[in-house]
């Protein structure tokens, strides 16, 4: 897709000086019909008139560079966004300044439910990559979700994925040793990879180890030597962000009892 056009810019709010294109949906060749995350998202077994009617409440799609920010902590909630292209981090601020990484989000993910209970998000969105969303307004989400029962409940399994997501991550900090915390986050980024149509043996890490280890609960150094501890032996090739899984049978058995997770999911 290009557009020869100037795009009309937005201040971003996490880093200084930073930008997010806003391209106008109307602008747009590729609808949600057409889109290849179209099973993954909103539109999944929707109509074709339904998800036309979806279509229309999509006002725009925002590019967001890396490190940018989609939304803060305590933004005012008047979207819900679709991942389109990239992967974000959602993550929430302590009292001096420290990052907290609660989650991780990508193409065909919704993001920003948080937002709905109280209008105010409660997390942060970082973009790990230049991205891409499609903005839905809730309002009128809602609104249409009202109107055409099949939506509202691909919204509600949405909204319950999130809370799963949130449950299955206590679950992983509170149970798990840290290198089934470790092993768990790399088999469920295959699952997911593999569901989009990717490699689900080989893909590439957009978290650093640092953030890595914020998301899991760990260390730093921890993590660092995990991903040594694990490529010596045999179970996957790591060179710099680049992770081969070469045994996955054996990395589900050191799950044990916890293979069937979705922590992350």
């Amino acid at each position: 897709m290009t557009n020869s056009s100037p795009l009309p810019l937005v201040v971003s709010r996490a880093v200084p000086g930073g930008t997010a294109s806003v391209i106008p949906y109307c602008d747009l060749t590729a609808h949600c019909e057409s889109c290849c995350l179209h099973d993954l998202c909103l539109p999944a077994g929707l109509e074709p008139e339904t998800t036309r009617l979806l279509d229309h409440i999509v006002s725009n799609r925002a590019r967001i560079k890396r490190r940018d920010s989609l939304f803060r902590p305590g933004d005012a909630f008047s979207a819900v966004y679709a991942i389109r292209v990239g992967t974000f981090k959602t993550l929430m601020l302590a009292e001096d300044g420290r990052e907290q990484i609660t989650g991780c989000f990508m193409g065909g993910d919704l993001i920003g439910l948080d937002g709905i209970g109280d209008g105010r998000h409660n997390c942060g969105a970082v973009a790990l990559e230049d991205s891409e969303v499609c903005v839905l307004p809730f309002e009128q989400l809602d609104q249409l979700a009202h109107k055409v029962p099949a939506l509202g409940r691909n919204l509600y399994r949405c909204i319950s994925r999130d809370v799963c997501r949130s449950q299955d991550m206590m679950f992983l900090l509170g149970s798990m040793r840290a290198e089934q915390r470790l092993v768990a986050f790399l088999l469920n980024l295959a699952a997911r990879y593999r569901a989009r149509g990717y490699s689900g043996s080989e893909f590439v890490l957009r978290m650093t180890r640092e953030e890595i280890a914020s998301l899991l609960g760990l260390k730093l150094e921890t993590v660092s030597r995990l991903f040594s501890h694990l490529q010596g032996e045999g179970f996957i090739q790591v060179q710099g962000r680049s992770v081969k899984l070469l045994d996955s049978a054996a990395l589900k058995r050191m799950l044990g009892k916890h293979a069937e997770a979705r922590a992350l999911a």
